[in-house]
C-alpha cells in the first residue's frame, strides 16, 4: 500500500496513542470514509474539552500544489484568530488547506510549498511576535531557499499609532519576494480595526488561490467535521459575577492596582497558567455624557450601523472606543474640522510626532482642541469598534478552582485640563454589587507555558502587574508539588506602599514554595533600581540556572523593561564567553526554540 501523505505514522503518535495501537486498529477496520470522518470529528470534540493546546500539525506536508497553507504569527491572539477564520473560509470552499503556527514552520516547509498565505502581527516599536522570531531570523539567512515555484501572500496586522506600522510583514513580503516568490495579491495591512482589510483581503487571497489551483489540482471535495465551538469565546463571553474587589496598594500610593476575583461557576471555562481572560468592558457612563456634550450631539439620538439600530449613548458606551484614538480616526477629524495642524502629523515623516500624540489623547482631548461638526451617525461609523483587554490570569486553576483572579492597574491620570480614565480597568474598578457582571472568556497562551517536566526549575522576572501570572505560576507549582525550584524577580516604585501580594510571597518562602526572591524598588533610593539590576547582580547564579536547564519568564511592558531585561541577559551570557555577543545571542536564541525562554508582553 502506498502510504499516504495527509495520514501521520503511527510511529509519530504521543506515546499514550502508540500504545493502544492495536484497539485503534481494530476500532478502524471496517470504517467507511463517512465514519472516519465523523469520528475525528467527535474526537476533536473531546479533545477541546480536555485542555486547550492546540491541534499538532502532525508532521503534514504540502503535496504538490494542491495544499494550501496558511501560516500565521502571532502576539496577542488577534493574527491567530484571522489564520482561523481564513482556513475556515478556504476550507468551506473546497480548499485543502493546512493551519501552521510560525514556530512550527520551517525553512524545509517554505521550500516545499507552493502555496501560501502568511498573518502576521507587529508587536510593539516595529519587532515580530516571539512565535515568529526563529522563523524570521532563518528567513534572513543565506540557508533560506530560493522559491521560484512559491506563490504566496501576506497580511500584516498592526497599529498605526506605531512608527513602524505592520512592518515585520513588509519585511518578511520583501524578503519572500526577493527569494523568487511570487505575489498572489498585494500585501494587506490591517489597522486595529482588523476586519476593514482583513476581510475584502482574505476573499481576494482565496480567489486567487483557487484561480491558481484549479489550473494544476483539482480542488478538494470532503469537507472536514470541525469541532464545535466552545461555549464560551471571544464572541461569546460569559457574564462573570464579581466576588471580591480590593486595592493591594496602600491609599497614599502613586498606583491604584486592584486584586479582582470573578466567579465562572456553570461557565465550562478551563484555563492554564500563562493565559488571559479577555474582559469586554463599557465605556464610563460620565465620560460618554461629556464626549456628547462636547460633539453638541443629544443622547438618545438614534443611530443605525453595522446593521443595528442604538441610541448614540448606547453605541458610545457599549461599542466604540472613546478612550483610545487610532490614525484613521484623526485623518477623519482633521477633514472634518478642517484642521492643517492635525494633517501635518499625517504626513509621511511624523510617524514618531503622531505616535506620541495618540499615547496622549483622548476623544474627549480631540473634540475640544478641534471642534468639527460630527453628525451622530458619521460619528458612530467613524470610531473604531471597543474591543477586549487581556489581563493575565493571576491565579491556578487547581487552586482557585471556579475563580479567575486578574491584577488590575487603574489607568487614572490628569492632561490637557482634564481627569483621563482607562475603559476596562474603571470599568472593573468602579464594578460592584450583586447585579455587576463583567463579559469575559479566556484567550490562551500557549507560548506561555511552564515546563511540562516538574523537576526544571523556574525564573521568573516582572515588573507591577506583570507579576501576575506568577503567582498562578507558582500556585500550580505547589499545588503539583513540583520539585523544580522558583526564583522570582520583581520590581516597583516603592516598597511600603507597592509590593503586590506581598504577604503571599512571604508566605510562599517560608513554606519553600519560592526558593528565591529578589527585589527591585525604583524610588526608594536616589538612583533608580530596576529588575534588570538585580538580574546582573545574581548573574553567577542566574547563569548557573539557566546551564542546569531551568526555564526563563518575562512579564511586562515590551516598551521598556523586556527590552532592558533582554539586554541585561545578552551581559550575562556574554561576560561568561569572553564577552562575545554573538555567542551570548545564540544563547537566548537555544533558549527561545526549546521553549526555555518565553516573554508575555504588552
Amino acid at each position: 500500500m502506498v502510504a499516504n501523505p495527509l495520514v501521520p505514522a503511527l510511529d509519530t503518535a504521543p506515546p499514550a496513542v502508540a500504545e493502544q495501537r492495536e484497539p485503534i486498529a481494530r476500532l478502524l477496520e471496517g470504517l467507511d470514509a463517512k465514519g472516519l470522518w465523523w469520528l475525528s470529528g467527535y474526537a476533536a470534540g473531546l479533545a477541546t474539552t480536555r485542555g486547550s493546546e492546540p491541534a499538532p500539525t502532525m508532521g503534514l506536508r504540502p503535496v504538490g500544489s494542491s495544499i494550501l497553507s496558511i501560516v500565521y504569527g502571532s502576539q496577542t491572539g488577534n493574527a491567530r484568530r484571522v489564520a482561523e477564520a481564513l482556513r475556515d473560509r478556504a476550507q468551506a470552499e473546497g480548499i485543502a488547506v493546512r493551519l501552521v503556527r510560525t514556530s512550527d514552520y520551517t525553512l524545509r516547509d517554505l521550500g516545499q510549498d507552493r502555496c501560501l498565505l502568511l498573518v502576521i502581527s507587529t508587536h510593539g516599536d516595529g519587532d515580530p511576535p516571539d512565535d515568529a522570531r526563529a522563523f524570521i531570523d532563518a528567513l534572513n539567512t543565506r540557508r533560506a531557499p530560493q522559491l521560484a515555484q512559491l506563490q504566496y501572500g501576506v497580511l500584516g496586522l498592526g497599529d498605526s499609532s506605531y512608527p513602524k506600522f505592520c512592518g515585520v510583514a513588509r519585511e518578511v513580503d520583501e524578503r519572500l519576494a526577493a527569494l523568487g516568490g511570487r505575489r498572489l495579491l498585494a500585501r494587506g495591512e490591517a489597522d486595529v480595526e482588523i476586519d476593514v482589510i482583513a476581510a475584502p483581503w482574505r476573499q481576494l487571497a482565496l480567489g486567487e488561490v483557487k484561480a491558481q489551483l484549479g489550473q494544476s489540482a483539482p480542488l478538494a471535495t470532503v469537507t472536514a467535521i470541525r469541532p464545535a465551538p466552545p461555549a464560551v469565546s471571544r464572541d461569546r463571553p460569559f457574564a462573570a459575577e464579581i466576588l471580591d474587589n480590593q486595592r493591594i496598594t496602600a491609599a497614599g500610593a502613586h498606583k491604584d492596582v486592584r486584586h479582582i476575583e470573578l466567579g465562572l461557576r456553570g461557565s465550562g471555562i478551563s484555563w492554564q497558567p500563562g493565559d488571559s481572560l479577555g474582559v469586554w468592558p463599557r465605556n464610563p457612563p460620565a465620560l460618554v455624557a461629556q464626549v456628547i456634550a462636547t460633539a453638541g450631539l443629544a443622547a438618545d439620538a438614534r443611530v443605525e450601523c453595522d446593521g443595528r439600530e442604538l441610541s448614540l449613548g448606547e453605541w458610545l458606551r457599549d461599542e466604540r472606543e472613546i478612550t483610545r484614538l487610532g490614525r484613521r480616526f484623526v485623518a477623519q477629524h482633521a477633514a472634518v474640522a478642517r484642521a492643517a495642524d492635525l494633517n501635518r502629523l499625517l504626513a509621511p515623516g511624523a510617524a514618531a510626532d503622531l505616535a506620541a500624540f495618540l499615547s496622549t489623547h483622548q476623544l474627549l482631548d480631540l473634540l475640544h482642541g478641534w471642534p468639527a461638526a460630527w453628525g451622530p451617525g458619521e460619528l458612530v461609523a467613524a470610531l473604531r469598534p471597543l474591543t477586549p483587554r487581556l489581563y493575565s490570569i493571576a491565579s491556578s486553576q487547581e487552586v482557585a478552582g471556579d475563580e479567575a483572579h486578574l491584577t488590575v492597574a487603574v489607568l487614572d491620570y490628569h492632561a490637557h485640563g482634564r481627569d483621563h480614565v482607562g475603559a476596562a480597568s474603571r470599568f472593573l474598578a468602579d464594578a460592584e454589587g450583586d447585579d455587576a457582571r463583567i463579559r469575559v472568556y479566556v484567550e490562551p497562551n500557549d507560548r506561555f507555558r511552564l515546563p511540562a517536566d516538574a523537576t526544571r526549575d523556574v525564573i521568573m522576572i516582572g515588573a507591577g502587574t506583570g507579576v501576575a501570572p506568577f503567582r498562578a505560576f507558582v500556585q500550580q507549582r505547589a499545588a503539583q508539588a513540583a520539585s523544580g525550584r522558583n526564583w522570582l524577580f520583581f520590581g516597583e516604585q516603592h516598597f511600603a506602599s507597592q509590593f503586590l501580594y506581598q504577604t503571599e510571597w512571604q508566605e510562599a518562602l517560608r513554606r519553600g514554595q519560592l526558593q528565591r526572591l529578589d527585589l527591585a524598588f525604583s524610588r526608594d533610593q536616589p538612583e533608580r533600581i530596576y529588575v534588570q539590576q538585580r538580574l546582573r547582580e545574581r548573574a553567577d547564579d542566574v547563569y548557573s540556572w539557566l546551564e542546569g536547564g531551568a526555564h526563563l519568564y518575562v512579564c511586562g511592558s515590551a516598551q521598556g523593561m523586556a527590552p532592558d531585561v533582554h539586554a541585561a541577559l545578552l551581559d550575562i551570557v556574554a561576560a561568561r564567553n569572553g564577552g562575545d555577543t554573538s555567542l551570548a545571542s545564540a544563547f537566548l536564541e537555544r533558549l527561545v526554540a526549546e521553549n526555555r525562554y518565553q516573554r508575555d508582553i504588552y
